[in-house]
């Protein structure tokens, strides 16, 4: 429950209000670090995901701190769940109206925590599907299904592939909207990212 109450803490929102505006009412209709970058610049994108970075961290501390040597909340099952509850509460934030952002910071927060060498390898497939498709959501979503991936190469403990499995999950809801236009040909491209396509276009020419 704390943690999904930290969770619940919008940096969006928060930083917003101190603007005068709600990020929410602009843009894609989320208060996470694209939509704060989409509409409100850098430096205000920077801020919103220090503090969801930042909850996640802290989310996963407690957890950590708290769990227990054995039993049903050991040290890792809490952690990892605390990570989960933090991201369930900034998609559905109590204190913001239920209306949050996409939990992809949150994670990266958590994982500082729980499992920090895995943060490369997620951003390796997140540059790469980026660069190859020019979609920031798609890139995410893949960066998320390749946790499961990890967890079984790794030859993961039961608490870390069953969180890389749920966590897999819930990206792949959250960005549901997002998949569903990159199909459909409607996502809003990073072209300035494709650097993959302009190598090709340039090497055709």
């Amino acid at each position: 429950m704390a943690a999904y109450l930290l969770g619940s803490l919008s940096g969006g929102v928060i930083l917003g209000r101190l603007r005068g505006v709600d990020i929410r009412e602009q843009g894609t209709g989320h208060a996470g670090g694209a939509n704060a970058l989409r509409t409100q610049g850098y430096g205000f994108a920077v801020g919103v995901l220090a503090i969801d970075i930042g909850k996640g961290m802290l989310a996963a501390w407690l957890g950590h701190e708290f769990g227990s040597p054995d039993g049903p909340f050991d040290v890792a099952a809490l952690g990892y769940s605390c990570i989960l509850a933090a991201m369930i509460g900034h998609v559905w934030p109590i204190w913001h109206g239920f209306r949050g952002g996409k939990g992809a910071a949150v994670l990266v927060g958590g994982l500082l925590i729980m499992w920090t060498w895995v943060l490369p390898v997620l951003l390796v497939v997140w540059i790469c599907t980026l660069v190859a498709s020019g979609y920031a959501g798609l890139a995410t979503a893949a960066m998320g299904v390749s946790l499961p991936l990890i967890a079984w190469w790794s030859d993961a403990g039961v608490p870390r592939w069953l969180f890389a499995i749920a966590a897999a999950l819930f990206l792949l809801f959250t960005y549901r909207e997002n998949l569903r236009r990159t199909f459909a040909g409607g996502e809003a491209r990073m072209e300035r990212a494709r650097v993959l396509h302009r190598i090709w276009r340039g090497g055709r020419g």
